[in-house]
C-alpha cells in the first residue's frame, strides 16, 4: 500500500508540474495576426505623435493574462541614423524574455545590442495600457523587436503607492 501511495503522489506531482509548465510557456500565448498597416509604430521626437514605420516579416505573440507578455519581431529598411533623427529614444529599455519557442526574440542578444550600441530603443507608444509602454528596438542590420515594459508611473501605482503628481490618474481608481 505504501508503494502505491508513493507512486500516486509522485505521479500527481509530475502531472501537476507538467501542467504548470505547459500553462506558463504555451497555454496563455496567442499569435498576433498582423494587420499589415500599423503593427510597428514609433513616437515622433518633435510632435510626440505615433506613426507607423516601414516594416515587413512581422510576427508577434501576446497574452490576455498580462499586459507585459507582448513580444514581436520584424525587419525594416530604415537606418538607425534615420530612426534616431526622427523618433523618441527610450531610456532604460529592458528586453523581457520570451518563451523559447518564439525563437525570433532573444532578450539577451537584444540587451547586448543595446549595450554595445548596435541597437537603439525607441518609444513605440507611451501608456499603451496604463503604466505600460510599448518599446521598439532596431538593430544595425534592420531587425526589429517590440515588447511592453512597465513605466515609472505604472511601477509606483502597481506597487500600491499613491500616484505621483506628474503621472496621470490610473483608470478605476478612487
Amino acid at each position: 500500500m505504501g508503494k502505491f501511495l508513493a507512486a500516486l503522489i509522485l505521479g500527481s506531482a509530475i502531472l501537476a508540474g507538467g501542467g504548470l509548465y505547459y500553462l506558463q510557456i504555451y497555454a496563455y500565448y496567442d499569435e498576433v495576426v498582423p494587420d499589415g498597416r500599423d503593427d510597428v509604430q514609433l513616437t515622433q521626437a518633435t510632435s510626440e505623435l505615433v506613426e507607423t514605420i516601414a516594416y515587413s516579416d512581422f510576427q508577434a505573440i501576446d497574452s490576455e493574462s498580462s499586459p507585459i507578455r507582448y513580444r514581436a519581431c520584424f525587419t525594416t529598411s530604415l537606418t538607425l541614423d534615420a530612426l534616431a533623427d526622427t523618433y523618441q529614444p527610450y531610456e532604460k529599455p529592458v528586453p523581457l524574455e520570451a518563451p523559447g519557442w518564439f525563437d525570433c526574440f532573444d532578450a539577451d542578444a537584444i540587451a547586448a545590442g543595446l549595450k554595445d550600441g548596435s541597437a537603439l530603443a525607441f518609444m513605440g507608444q507611451q501608456d499603451i495600457e496604463y503604466g505600460i509602454d510599448r518599446i521598439v528596438t532596431v538593430t544595425e542590420d534592420g531587425r526589429g523587436y517590440v515588447w511592453h515594459q512597465i513605466n515609472r508611473c505604472g511601477k509606483v501605482v502597481f506597487d500600491g503607492l499613491p500616484t505621483p503628481e506628474d503621472c496621470p490618474e490610473p483608470p478605476n481608481r478612487n
